[in-house]
């Protein structure tokens, strides 16, 4: 299939997500970045099992999973399922994205709910994305999964565009969570 052309940059843009929802995030990555370049994806994948750094320092894992997860991106998508909202590491990584530091700039936020979740009752976004949701005037938008790869070029110039619009309504304050919750 033919790539599209659209006049919109492809932003590095990292994926976080639950790993129960591993199909149909590659199932995503593989539509919207192999077959019609609206992103260049990236993500922490299989090396997700276990502790992916060994801390509790907040500081520390926030910088760690810039340094080593997030340091080339500009956008970070949360692709939300069911249970998303109940993992420590999403946590980590959003927190991580929204970090601004002298070497990285923080990356825009955007969560797009997966459509096996889209009919379900008690779906909802990560805590730390709903801190940063307030209509237009928030930092993070979750959006329904795109009908289009003309439609998600659009979601994510869009985030990375908040990135320097709406740097006064980033929250980032919530401590990081420390276990995976219960759903």
């Amino acid at each position: 299939m033919p790539s599209l052309i659209l006049p919109y940059t492809r932003h590095k843009t990292f994926i976080s997500y639950h790993h129960d929802d591993e199909a149909e995030v590659c199932s995503f990555i593989d539509h919207f970045d192999h077959d019609h370049d609206i992103l260049i994806s990236r993500g922490i994948g299989a090396s997700m099992a276990g502790d992916v750094i060994d801390s509790t320092d907040a500081d520390y894992i926030k910088q760690r999973i810039r340094t080593l997860y997030l340091r080339d991106s500009t956008v970070t998508l949360v692709l939300v399922g069911r249970h998303t909202w109940t993992r420590r590491f999403v946590d980590w990584e959003i927190a991580a994205s929204l970090r601004n530091t002298s070497t990285s700039s923080r990356n825009g936020l955007l969560a797009i709910t997966l459509p096996s979740a889209a009919d379900y009752a008690g779906k909802r976004v990560p805590d730390r994305i709903n801190d940063n949701l307030d209509g237009d005037k928030g930092y993070a938008r979750w959006m329904k999964y795109p009908q289009s790869a003309a439609a998600l070029a659009q979601m994510i110039e869009e985030a990375y565009m908040r990135r320097s619009t709406h740097t006064l309504s980033v929250d980032n304050s919530r401590p990081l969570s420390s276990r995976n919750r219960s759903a």
